[in-house]
């Protein structure tokens, strides 16, 4: 199979280095050549940038205030060209990213109400987990080492009908989004019960969420039918169709829980209201099977006679696919979750993502819940969604780090149809960035950022985690939630899952 190729790069896709003695520009061979601090400080002051290009503006007197600046770190921008500024600086306003440049241009053009000093570490988009169940953290370890139908109907599933309630889903979310705040995190996909209640949690801590509220067969805590589950999520989309954070979704669960009335019902709700659909799918053999034993086709196959694809579409997995299933995906513009940890942990498979890049779908990673990864850390999933497309594919250049890198930010960006606002440190996109250290051990000797950002960085190395412009951690300091009070709250509800399901 071919290695990653940068296929979605409109230039040289490897990383430019830029030098502080350089205005901020593509790859090296676009970058102007040094110039007197004189010379260089007098072309800032008529220079602006337009969608991440430099032009020529009026001269302004004095320099603009803005809300933050990050300042000193290296600057993954995972922008078109892959440019990284080395130092870097960031001038954020409100909810939006206004300027990314060298530490000295940003200095001389803005002044901020908050300055964060980004020296030693490196700056980069937030991460997005393109799928989770966030309130599953509350099932962290209790069953492991099963495949996934036995881990479902023996032990998920039966932990669910007992302890699953709006206190529950309120508790777990809160713990798993401290969790993604200290690990990275700034936007994820969800798909749970009592989802507005995830939303609220979400909302809260200032994190972004595209979360789907499930519909499936058989009676569950927040509805006992699935036309239940769609008036639920009815009254869930008004309520949050606008909000600047969350964007409501409609997560028919799975083909294999769900009949073509309900798959169909789905869609026509999500439909009316222009909002995504989230559904797991083609994660096992055994889902395969089914498939073709009952609808004589493969899981995309059937769903596509059905009418069920369309372009605001996520589908988790994703392992047993073809090559003509592939096609269709591609075609009808469908996004790819890809959860190695997962995947591996359950033994479900392997997706072909050295397939799914080449096609040109897009395709972002995610933790699944953390009751079968067993965490959040989007770091390890990185890491892991290289090493496992290595070894799969018996080829060392399959996903390389700049590839798994893309996959947990503008790739994830693009399979959530949000790549217009987030996935890059791009003027005009929202303030959704982290900072991350670089001062352990295992850290040096740093020559390679990118290399360092998925080989080597995992989510307690996270210093800052910032989400529309708005300073959720600093320094390790978690400032939306209290983070003892939220563990302590999980602490005692875990209490009640252990003793439901003894």
């Amino acid at each position: 199979m071919p290695a990653y190729d940068g296929w979605h790069a409109t230039v040289d896709s490897r990383p430019s280095t830029v030098d502080s003695q350089t205005t901020a520009c593509g790859p090296p061979s676009r970058c102007v050549r040094p110039v007197s601090r004189v010379r260089r400080l007098a072309a800032i002051a008529a220079l602006t940038l337009v969608g991440g290009a430099l032009v020529s503006a009026q001269p302004v007197s004095g320099r603009r205030r803005v809300s933050l600046v990050v300042t000193g770190g290296i600057v993954v921008t995972q922008n078109a060209a892959r440019q990284v500024l080395n130092p870097g600086a960031i001038a954020v306003d409100g909810r939006d990213i206004v300027a990314v440049d060298t530490p000295e241009s940003i200095g001389a053009r803005f002044t901020a109400g908050e300055t964060i000093d980004a020296r030693g570490q490196i700056v980069l988009p937030g991460l997005i987990n393109t799928h989770t169940h966030a309130p599953m953290v509350m099932y962290r370890g209790l069953a492991d080492d099963l495949a996934l139908m036995d881990w479902l109907q023996k032990y998920i599933f039966p932990a669910e009908a007992k302890t699953v309630s709006p206190e529950m889903v309120r508790i777990g979310t809160r713990l798993a989004v401290l969790e993604m705040i200290e690990s990275g995190t700034t936007t994820y996909a969800d798909m749970y019960y009592f989802e507005e209640e995830i939303a609220k949690a979400t909302r809260e801590a200032g994190l972004r969420g595209v979360l789907g509220q499930t519909i499936i067969q058989f009676p569950v805590a927040d509805a006992k039918t699935p036309a239940e589950a769609l008036a639920r999520a009815e009254v869930y989309i008004k309520t949050f169709k606008n909000d600047p954070l969350i964007v409501p979704a409609v997560a028919p669960h799975a083909l294999y829980t769900l009949d073509q009335e309900s798959l169909l019902a789905s869609v026509a709700l999500a439909r009316k209201y222009d909002v995504p659909i989230i559904i797991h799918l083609a994660e096992t053999r055994d889902e395969v099977d089914v498939a073709r034993t009952e609808h004589k086709a493969t899981p995309v196959g059937y769903l596509e006679s059905i009418g069920f694809w369309g372009p605001r579409t996520l589908a988790a997995h994703g392992v047993w696919v073809a090559d003509e299933d592939i096609e269709v995906l591609k075609r009808r513009q469908v996004g790819i979750a890809h959860n190695p940890e997962s995947n591996m942990k359950l033994a479900s498979g392997a997706a072909p993502v050295v397939k799914y890049l080449a096609a040109g779908v897009a395709v972002g990673l995610g933790t699944d819940g953390a009751a079968s990864n067993n965490d959040l850390d989007m770091f390890e999933a990185m890491r892991q969604a290289a090493f496992l497309a290595k070894i799969v594919n018996r080829d060392p250049t399959a996903v390389p780090a700049q590839a798994a890198l893309d996959m947990a930010t503008i790739g994830g960006a693009r399979a959530l149809n949000m790549e217009a606002a987030i996935g890059s440190v791009e003027p005009g996109k929202r303030a959704d960035l982290i900072t991350v250290s670089t001062s352990a051990s295992r850290h040096t000797p740093l020559y390679e950022a990118i290399s360092h950002l998925v080989y080597v960085a995992r989510g307690d190395d996270v210093r800052t985690t910032i989400v529309h412009g708005k300073v959720l951690m600093k320094d390790r300091q978690v400032r939306t939630l209290n983070r003892a009070s939220v563990i302590a709250d999980a602490q005692k509800l875990s209490d009640s899952v252990r003793r439901a399901i003894r």
